[in-house]
Protein backbone atom coordinates (compact mmCIF):
# COMPACT_ATOMS: atom_id res chain seq x y z
CA UNK A 1 0.00 0.00 0.00
CA UNK A 2 0.95 3.63 -0.50
CA UNK A 3 0.79 6.37 2.11
CA UNK A 4 0.83 9.94 0.81
CA UNK A 5 2.48 12.90 2.51
CA UNK A 6 1.78 16.36 1.12
CA UNK A 7 1.37 20.00 2.06
CA UNK A 8 -2.02 21.55 2.72
CA UNK A 9 -1.15 25.22 2.38
CA UNK A 10 0.93 27.17 -0.18
CA UNK A 11 3.98 24.97 0.20
CA UNK A 12 6.88 25.43 2.64
CA UNK A 13 5.02 23.50 5.37
CA UNK A 14 8.16 21.62 6.44
CA UNK A 15 7.41 18.42 4.50
CA UNK A 16 11.07 17.50 4.05
CA UNK A 17 11.66 17.04 7.75
CA UNK A 18 8.44 15.07 8.12
CA UNK A 19 9.26 12.70 5.24
CA UNK A 20 12.73 12.29 6.75
CA UNK A 21 11.08 11.45 10.09
CA UNK A 22 8.81 8.82 8.56
CA UNK A 23 11.35 7.45 6.04
CA UNK A 24 12.76 4.63 8.25
CA UNK A 25 9.25 3.11 8.36
CA UNK A 26 9.10 2.79 4.55
CA UNK A 27 10.92 0.72 1.96
CA UNK A 28 10.47 3.29 -0.81
CA UNK A 29 9.96 7.08 -0.94
CA UNK A 30 8.58 8.27 -4.30
CA UNK A 31 8.32 11.86 -5.51
CA UNK A 32 5.21 12.19 -7.70
CA UNK A 33 5.11 15.76 -9.09
CA UNK A 34 6.75 19.17 -9.28
CA UNK A 35 10.28 20.18 -10.16
CA UNK A 36 13.27 22.06 -8.75
CA UNK A 37 11.01 24.94 -7.74
CA UNK A 38 10.35 22.91 -4.58
CA UNK A 39 12.83 22.89 -1.71
CA UNK A 40 12.62 20.34 1.11
CA UNK A 41 14.88 21.29 4.02
CA UNK A 42 16.53 18.58 6.12
CA UNK A 43 19.11 18.63 8.88
CA UNK A 44 21.69 15.86 8.50
CA UNK A 45 24.47 15.56 11.10
CA UNK A 46 23.35 19.00 12.31
CA UNK A 47 23.94 20.46 8.85
CA UNK A 48 21.18 22.03 6.78
CA UNK A 49 20.58 20.55 3.35
CA UNK A 50 17.88 21.48 0.84
CA UNK A 51 16.67 18.80 -1.57
CA UNK A 52 14.92 20.04 -4.72
CA UNK A 53 14.28 16.89 -6.72
CA UNK A 54 15.72 13.91 -4.85
CA UNK A 55 13.16 12.30 -2.49
CA UNK A 56 13.72 13.02 1.19
CA UNK A 57 14.48 9.39 2.07
CA UNK A 58 17.92 9.53 0.41
CA UNK A 59 19.80 9.73 3.72
CA UNK A 60 18.36 6.44 4.99
CA UNK A 61 20.56 3.63 3.70
CA UNK A 62 17.84 0.98 3.55
CA UNK A 63 15.23 3.23 1.90
CA UNK A 64 14.89 3.27 -1.89
CA UNK A 65 13.99 6.55 -3.60
CA UNK A 66 12.12 7.03 -6.88
CA UNK A 67 11.68 10.18 -8.96
CA UNK A 68 8.33 9.51 -10.63
CA UNK A 69 6.99 10.30 -14.09
CA UNK A 70 4.89 13.20 -12.78
CA UNK A 71 8.05 15.17 -11.99
CA UNK A 72 9.77 17.55 -14.40
CA UNK A 73 13.48 17.00 -13.89
CA UNK A 74 16.33 19.44 -14.38
CA UNK A 75 19.51 17.38 -14.97
CA UNK A 76 21.77 20.28 -13.91
CA UNK A 77 20.00 20.71 -10.57
CA UNK A 78 19.99 16.94 -10.07
CA UNK A 79 23.76 16.70 -10.66
CA UNK A 80 24.48 19.45 -8.13
CA UNK A 81 22.14 17.87 -5.64
CA UNK A 82 23.76 14.45 -6.04
CA UNK A 83 27.17 15.97 -5.43
CA UNK A 84 25.88 17.54 -2.21
CA UNK A 85 24.32 14.27 -1.08
CA UNK A 86 27.58 12.42 -1.87
CA UNK A 87 29.48 14.86 0.37
CA UNK A 88 27.57 13.34 3.29
CA UNK A 89 28.91 9.90 2.41
CA UNK A 90 25.72 8.73 0.68
CA UNK A 91 26.01 6.47 -2.38
CA UNK A 92 23.05 7.95 -4.28
CA UNK A 93 23.50 5.56 -7.22
CA UNK A 94 22.70 2.69 -4.90
CA UNK A 95 19.23 3.78 -3.77
CA UNK A 96 18.06 6.47 -6.21
CA UNK A 97 15.91 5.48 -9.19
CA UNK A 98 14.38 7.63 -11.94
CA UNK A 99 11.35 6.76 -14.03
CA UNK A 100 12.13 6.73 -17.73
CA UNK A 101 8.84 8.59 -18.32
CA UNK A 102 9.98 11.58 -16.24
CA UNK A 103 10.00 14.74 -18.37
CA UNK A 104 13.18 16.81 -18.72
CA UNK A 105 13.59 20.53 -18.16
CA UNK A 106 15.75 21.94 -20.97
CA UNK A 107 17.80 25.17 -20.93
CA UNK A 108 15.26 26.68 -23.34
CA UNK A 109 12.47 25.92 -20.86
CA UNK A 110 14.24 28.14 -18.36
CA UNK A 111 14.64 30.84 -21.00
CA UNK A 112 10.94 30.59 -21.94
CA UNK A 113 10.00 30.88 -18.27
CA UNK A 114 12.13 34.00 -17.87
CA UNK A 115 10.82 35.58 -21.07
CA UNK A 116 7.20 34.82 -20.23
CA UNK A 117 7.42 36.23 -16.71
CA UNK A 118 9.16 39.39 -17.94
CA UNK A 119 6.41 39.96 -20.51
CA UNK A 120 3.69 40.00 -17.83
CA UNK A 121 4.85 43.20 -16.16
CA UNK A 122 2.71 43.92 -13.11
CA UNK A 123 0.77 40.70 -13.63
CA UNK A 124 3.70 38.43 -12.78
CA UNK A 125 2.67 35.21 -11.02
CA UNK A 126 5.93 34.95 -9.07
CA UNK A 127 7.53 32.14 -11.06
CA UNK A 128 10.79 30.72 -9.70
CA UNK A 129 12.10 30.84 -13.31
CA UNK A 130 13.20 27.20 -13.14
CA UNK A 131 11.42 26.26 -16.38
CA UNK A 132 8.65 24.32 -14.66
CA UNK A 133 5.67 25.79 -16.53
CA UNK A 134 7.16 25.52 -20.03
CA UNK A 135 8.29 21.94 -19.31
CA UNK A 136 4.76 20.92 -18.30
CA UNK A 137 3.39 22.75 -21.35
CA UNK A 138 5.62 20.62 -23.58
CA UNK A 139 4.40 17.54 -21.72
CA UNK A 140 0.73 18.32 -22.37
CA UNK A 141 1.62 19.51 -25.87
CA UNK A 142 3.27 16.13 -26.53
CA UNK A 143 6.63 17.68 -27.39
CA UNK A 144 8.65 16.82 -24.30
CA UNK A 145 11.90 14.92 -24.01
CA UNK A 146 11.91 12.33 -21.24
CA UNK A 147 14.58 10.65 -19.15
CA UNK A 148 14.35 7.47 -21.23
CA UNK A 149 15.31 9.53 -24.28
CA UNK A 150 18.81 10.27 -22.94
CA UNK A 151 19.68 6.60 -23.55
CA UNK A 152 18.82 7.00 -27.24
CA UNK A 153 21.80 7.56 -29.56
CA UNK A 154 19.76 10.25 -31.36
CA UNK A 155 19.10 12.28 -28.20
CA UNK A 156 21.10 15.31 -29.37
CA UNK A 157 19.12 15.42 -32.61
CA UNK A 158 15.87 15.28 -30.66
CA UNK A 159 17.11 18.08 -28.42
CA UNK A 160 18.06 20.33 -31.37
CA UNK A 161 14.66 19.81 -32.97
CA UNK A 162 12.83 20.94 -29.81
CA UNK A 163 15.31 23.74 -29.20
CA UNK A 164 14.58 25.21 -32.65
CA UNK A 165 10.88 25.19 -31.86
CA UNK A 166 11.55 26.98 -28.57
CA UNK A 167 13.84 29.49 -30.29
CA UNK A 168 10.99 30.69 -32.51
CA UNK A 169 8.92 31.38 -29.39
CA UNK A 170 11.83 33.16 -27.71
CA UNK A 171 12.38 35.33 -30.81
CA UNK A 172 8.70 36.31 -30.77
CA UNK A 173 9.16 37.48 -27.16
CA UNK A 174 12.35 39.41 -27.99
CA UNK A 175 14.47 37.19 -25.75
CA UNK A 176 18.02 37.11 -27.10
CA UNK A 177 20.17 36.15 -24.11
CA UNK A 178 23.03 33.73 -24.72
CA UNK A 179 22.21 30.40 -23.05
CA UNK A 180 25.18 28.44 -24.40
CA UNK A 181 26.60 28.05 -20.87
CA UNK A 182 23.28 26.58 -19.74
CA UNK A 183 23.41 24.10 -22.62
CA UNK A 184 26.97 23.07 -21.83
CA UNK A 185 25.97 22.36 -18.23
CA UNK A 186 22.87 20.52 -19.43
CA UNK A 187 24.73 18.04 -21.62
CA UNK A 188 27.35 17.43 -18.91
CA UNK A 189 24.51 16.65 -16.50
CA UNK A 190 22.77 14.38 -19.03
CA UNK A 191 25.99 12.40 -19.40
CA UNK A 192 26.17 12.17 -15.60
CA UNK A 193 22.57 10.85 -15.47
CA UNK A 194 23.22 8.05 -17.96
CA UNK A 195 24.87 5.99 -15.20
CA UNK A 196 21.78 6.18 -12.98
CA UNK A 197 19.18 3.51 -12.25
CA UNK A 198 16.70 4.51 -14.96
CA UNK A 199 13.65 2.25 -14.63
CA UNK A 200 10.16 1.67 -15.92
CA UNK A 201 8.74 3.54 -12.93
CA UNK A 202 5.20 2.22 -12.88
CA UNK A 203 6.33 -1.42 -13.01
CA UNK A 204 9.06 -0.70 -10.47
CA UNK A 205 6.70 0.78 -7.87
CA UNK A 206 3.87 -1.70 -8.44
CA UNK A 207 6.24 -4.63 -8.06
CA UNK A 208 7.32 -3.19 -4.70
CA UNK A 209 3.69 -2.80 -3.63
CA UNK A 210 2.78 -6.33 -4.78
CA UNK A 211 5.68 -7.81 -2.82
CA UNK A 212 4.44 -6.15 0.37
CA UNK A 213 6.90 -3.26 0.48
CA UNK A 214 5.76 -0.04 2.14
CA UNK A 215 5.73 3.08 -0.02
CA UNK A 216 5.43 6.77 0.81
CA UNK A 217 4.52 9.20 -1.97
CA UNK A 218 6.14 12.58 -1.32
CA UNK A 219 4.50 15.72 -2.66
CA UNK A 220 6.05 19.08 -3.44
CA UNK A 221 4.63 22.60 -3.09
CA UNK A 222 1.18 22.63 -1.42
CA UNK A 223 -2.48 21.91 -2.10
CA UNK A 224 -3.39 25.58 -2.53
CA UNK A 225 -0.93 25.68 -5.45
CA UNK A 226 -2.62 22.80 -7.29
CA UNK A 227 -3.15 23.68 -10.96
CA UNK A 228 -6.87 22.79 -10.71
CA UNK A 229 -7.84 23.51 -7.10
CA UNK A 230 -5.33 26.15 -6.03
CA UNK A 231 -5.51 29.94 -6.17
CA UNK A 232 -5.47 30.01 -9.98
CA UNK A 233 -3.66 31.51 -11.87
CA UNK A 234 -1.16 31.91 -9.03
CA UNK A 235 -0.46 28.20 -8.89
CA UNK A 236 2.15 25.67 -9.96
CA UNK A 237 1.82 23.59 -13.14
CA UNK A 238 1.07 20.18 -11.63
CA UNK A 239 -1.52 18.44 -9.47
CA UNK A 240 -0.13 18.76 -5.97
CA UNK A 241 -3.06 16.97 -4.31
CA UNK A 242 -3.30 13.26 -3.53
CA UNK A 243 -4.96 12.47 -6.88
CA UNK A 244 -1.63 13.39 -8.49
CA UNK A 245 -0.07 10.31 -6.91
CA UNK A 246 -1.96 8.01 -9.28
CA UNK A 247 -0.93 9.81 -12.47
CA UNK A 248 2.50 10.85 -11.15
CA UNK A 249 3.61 7.35 -10.20
CA UNK A 250 1.32 4.98 -12.07
CA UNK A 251 -0.45 3.49 -9.05
CA UNK A 252 -4.17 2.75 -8.80
CA UNK A 253 -6.40 4.72 -6.38
CA UNK A 254 -7.20 1.66 -4.26
CA UNK A 255 -3.50 1.31 -3.46
CA UNK A 256 -3.59 4.54 -1.42
CA UNK A 257 -4.05 4.04 2.31
CA UNK A 258 -3.20 7.03 4.56
CA UNK A 259 -3.10 10.63 3.35
CA UNK A 260 -0.95 12.60 5.76
CA UNK A 261 -1.42 16.35 5.43
CA UNK A 262 1.20 18.80 6.67
CA UNK A 263 0.29 22.28 7.87
CA UNK A 264 2.16 24.96 9.72
CA UNK A 265 0.68 26.25 12.97
CA UNK A 266 0.28 29.51 11.03
CA UNK A 267 0.39 30.36 7.28
CA UNK A 268 3.01 31.43 4.77
CA UNK A 269 3.18 32.01 1.05
CA UNK A 270 6.03 32.76 -1.39
CA UNK A 271 5.35 34.79 -4.51
CA UNK A 272 2.23 36.54 -5.76
CA UNK A 273 -1.39 35.55 -5.33
CA UNK A 274 -4.28 35.60 -2.86
CA UNK A 275 -3.47 35.14 0.83
CA UNK A 276 -6.52 36.08 2.96
CA UNK A 277 -4.81 35.93 6.38
CA UNK A 278 -1.61 37.75 5.39
CA UNK A 279 -0.30 40.10 8.08
CA UNK A 280 1.50 43.09 6.62
CA UNK A 281 2.37 44.47 10.04
CA UNK A 282 4.73 43.92 12.98
CA UNK A 283 3.04 40.59 13.82
CA UNK A 284 3.66 39.28 10.31
CA UNK A 285 7.26 40.45 10.49
CA UNK A 286 7.67 38.71 13.87
CA UNK A 287 6.36 35.45 12.42
CA UNK A 288 8.82 35.79 9.53
CA UNK A 289 11.74 36.45 11.87
CA UNK A 290 10.96 33.73 14.42
CA UNK A 291 10.12 31.18 11.74
CA UNK A 292 13.11 32.06 9.50
CA UNK A 293 10.58 32.35 6.71
CA UNK A 294 12.69 32.66 3.59
CA UNK A 295 12.26 30.40 0.56
CA UNK A 296 14.42 27.26 0.60
CA UNK A 297 14.81 27.45 -3.19
CA UNK A 298 14.64 31.19 -3.93
CA UNK A 299 15.63 32.82 -0.63
CA UNK A 300 12.66 35.15 -1.05
CA UNK A 301 10.99 36.39 2.16
CA UNK A 302 7.77 34.49 2.72
CA UNK A 303 4.52 36.33 3.34
CA UNK A 304 3.20 35.38 6.78
CA UNK A 305 -0.20 35.27 8.48
CA UNK A 306 -2.48 33.40 10.87
CA UNK A 307 -3.65 29.88 10.08
CA UNK A 308 -6.48 29.78 7.54
CA UNK A 309 -8.90 27.01 8.53
CA UNK A 310 -11.25 27.70 5.59
CA UNK A 311 -8.48 26.91 3.10
CA UNK A 312 -7.16 24.09 5.29
CA UNK A 313 -10.53 22.33 5.45
CA UNK A 314 -10.89 22.69 1.68
CA UNK A 315 -7.44 21.13 1.19
CA UNK A 316 -8.32 18.31 3.57
CA UNK A 317 -11.49 17.62 1.59
CA UNK A 318 -9.92 17.44 -1.88
CA UNK A 319 -7.03 15.33 -0.60
CA UNK A 320 -9.02 12.95 1.60
CA UNK A 321 -6.65 13.67 4.49
CA UNK A 322 -6.72 11.01 7.21
CA UNK A 323 -4.25 12.56 9.67
CA UNK A 324 -2.48 15.86 10.19
CA UNK A 325 1.04 16.96 11.04
CA UNK A 326 1.43 20.46 12.53
CA UNK A 327 4.86 22.01 12.00
CA UNK A 328 6.59 25.04 13.48
CA UNK A 329 4.33 25.16 16.54
CA UNK A 330 7.32 26.53 18.47
CA UNK A 331 7.30 29.70 16.32
CA UNK A 332 4.14 30.76 18.18
CA UNK A 333 5.78 30.40 21.62
CA UNK A 334 6.18 34.11 22.35
CA UNK A 335 2.80 35.41 21.11
CA UNK A 336 0.34 36.49 23.80
CA UNK A 337 -2.61 36.20 21.41
CA UNK A 338 -3.14 33.80 18.51
CA UNK A 339 -5.82 33.90 15.83
CA UNK A 340 -7.38 31.39 13.47
CA UNK A 341 -9.48 32.29 10.44
CA UNK A 342 -12.76 30.34 10.63
CA UNK A 343 -14.78 32.05 7.87
CA UNK A 344 -14.34 34.52 5.00
CA UNK A 345 -16.43 37.66 4.63
CA UNK A 346 -17.04 38.43 0.95
CA UNK A 347 -19.31 41.31 -0.09
CA UNK A 348 -20.69 41.49 3.44
CA UNK A 349 -21.58 37.79 3.64
CA UNK A 350 -19.76 35.12 5.60
CA UNK A 351 -18.82 31.84 3.98
CA UNK A 352 -16.82 28.78 4.99
CA UNK A 353 -16.13 27.85 1.35
CA UNK A 354 -13.09 28.68 -0.76
CA UNK A 355 -14.35 30.69 -3.75
CA UNK A 356 -13.63 29.71 -7.33
CA UNK A 357 -11.45 32.75 -8.11
CA UNK A 358 -9.94 34.21 -4.95
CA UNK A 359 -7.79 36.69 -6.86
CA UNK A 360 -10.85 38.63 -8.08
CA UNK A 361 -12.46 39.05 -4.66
CA UNK A 362 -11.88 41.18 -1.59
CA UNK A 363 -11.77 38.51 1.12
CA UNK A 364 -11.89 39.60 4.75
CA UNK A 365 -10.86 36.88 7.22
CA UNK A 366 -13.10 36.41 10.26
CA UNK A 367 -10.97 35.38 13.23
CA UNK A 368 -11.35 33.53 16.48
CA UNK A 369 -8.77 34.51 19.12
CA UNK A 370 -6.84 32.25 21.48
CA UNK A 371 -4.59 32.92 24.41
CA UNK A 372 -0.94 32.21 23.62
CA UNK A 373 1.11 29.80 25.75
CA UNK A 374 4.20 32.00 26.28
CA UNK A 375 6.44 29.01 26.90
CA UNK A 376 9.39 27.49 25.07
CA UNK A 377 8.03 24.13 23.87
CA UNK A 378 11.10 23.13 21.82
CA UNK A 379 12.39 20.82 24.57
CA UNK A 380 9.06 19.14 25.35
CA UNK A 381 8.84 15.53 24.19
CA UNK A 382 5.42 14.41 25.47
CA UNK A 383 1.97 15.76 24.56
CA UNK A 384 0.89 15.73 28.21
CA UNK A 385 3.61 18.27 29.04
CA UNK A 386 2.40 20.83 26.51
CA UNK A 387 0.72 23.94 27.97
CA UNK A 388 -3.08 23.80 28.26
CA UNK A 389 -3.53 26.85 26.02
CA UNK A 390 -1.68 25.05 23.24
CA UNK A 391 -3.78 21.93 23.68
CA UNK A 392 -6.91 24.11 23.33
CA UNK A 393 -5.53 25.63 20.13
CA UNK A 394 -4.85 22.19 18.65
CA UNK A 395 -8.19 20.77 19.86
CA UNK A 396 -10.11 23.58 18.17
CA UNK A 397 -8.31 22.93 14.89
CA UNK A 398 -9.03 19.19 15.21
CA UNK A 399 -12.71 19.87 15.76
CA UNK A 400 -13.02 22.42 12.95
CA UNK A 401 -11.29 20.20 10.41
CA UNK A 402 -12.80 16.97 11.70
CA UNK A 403 -9.33 15.50 11.25
CA UNK A 404 -6.83 14.88 13.99
CA UNK A 405 -3.41 16.46 14.42
CA UNK A 406 -1.38 13.32 15.18
CA UNK A 407 2.09 14.83 15.14
CA UNK A 408 3.35 18.22 16.31
CA UNK A 409 6.79 19.50 15.31
CA UNK A 410 8.42 21.70 17.94
CA UNK A 411 11.73 22.48 16.23
CA UNK A 412 13.94 21.66 13.23
CA UNK A 413 15.50 18.49 14.66
CA UNK A 414 14.33 14.98 13.75
CA UNK A 415 13.66 14.24 17.41
CA UNK A 416 11.54 17.38 17.92
CA UNK A 417 8.22 15.74 17.03
CA UNK A 418 5.49 14.97 19.54
CA UNK A 419 2.90 12.24 19.03
CA UNK A 420 -0.57 13.50 19.99
CA UNK A 421 -3.08 11.09 21.62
Amino acid sequence: MVDVLLGLQWGDEGKGKIVDFFAPQYDLIARFQGGPNAGHTLYVKDKKIVLHQIPSGIFHEKTLNLIGNGVVLDPVTLKRECETVASFGVDFRKNLYISERTNLILPTHRALDKASEASKGNEKIGSTLKGIGPAYMDKTGRNALRVGDILDKNFTTQYIKLRLKHQKLLDSMNFHEDISNWEEEFFEAVEFMRSFNIVNGEYFINEKISSGKSVMAEGAQGSMLDVDFGTFPFVTSSNTISAGVCTGLGVAPQKIREVIGVTKAYCTRVGSGPFPTELEDATGEELRKLGSEFGATTGRPRRCGWIDLVALKFAGMVNGVTQLVMTKADVLDSFTELKVCETYKINGKETSEVPYQMSKLNIEPVYKSFKGWNLDISGISAYEELPDSMKKYVAYINNYLNTKVKYISTGPGREQIILAP
